[in-house]
């Protein structure tokens, strides 16, 4: 009786002092990993809209759930929307920031940038856990790239070689991937146009 209680308060003892042992850890590492993920963040926008100089949060919550049906459809959701402003200050686009939990390996979020006349200037792949060597290359320029600077009202991948603007050339042995970044780059356009825009 009495060793078992001294192993009952040894393991109390251990699992208390690791509670407060991991808290630590946590308050120390959090405000730098919130930081690297904004720098991330700021990043891809760059990437996304070059021309804009300066990008912020609207001061009133813009609604990017509308109709579940437009939103959700696709396996897509908006996370937010960011707008792109010139030196001036003048607003010049948005980035439009979507998760789809339709990829290969689970949820993939990117950022996709839309100027004022409905152009996408750009993809960028913020999170994504997909296949090495096949989904992952959608991270690469050759694939990420068909999207920029196109103004169109939807973009469909095919296997047979893209020959329109609207066409995106499936990776090789990803079509899951493929797919799953086609739709949310099409619900960033989808919100676009919620919010007054026209392609």
């Amino acid at each position: 009786m009495n060793s078992t209680f001294k192993n009952v308060l040894c393991l109390t003892v251990i699992t208390v002092v690791a509670g407060f042992g991991l808290g630590f850890v946590y308050d120390i590492t959090a405000e730098p990993i919130k930081r690297m993920e904004e720098e991330t963040r700021l990043e891809a926008y760059k990437s996304v809209f070059p021309e804009a100089s300066d990008f912020s949060e609207p001061e009133e919550a813009i609604p990017t759930d509308g109709p579940t049906s437009v939103y959700n459809s696709n396996g897509c959701e908006i996370d937010s929307v960011v707008y792109a402003r010139d030196l001036s200050g003048n607003q010049i686009g948005y980035v439009i920031n979507v998760t789809t939990h339709e990829g290969y390996g689970g949820d993939i979020t990117l950022s996709v940038g839309i100027d004022s006349e409905g152009v996408v200037k750009g993809m960028e792949i913020l999170d994504i856990s997909e296949t090495a060597g096949l989904g992952m290359k959608a991270k690469e320029s050759k694939f990420k790239d068909q999207f920029k600077d196109k103004a169109v009202s939807s973009f469909t991948y095919t296997k047979s070689g893209a020959t329109q603007d609207f066409e995106i050339d499936a990776i090789s042995g990803a079509t899951i991937t493929t797919k799953a970044v086609t739709d949310a780059v099409n619900t960033a356009i989808l919100c676009y146009g919620s919010m007054g825009g026209t392609n």
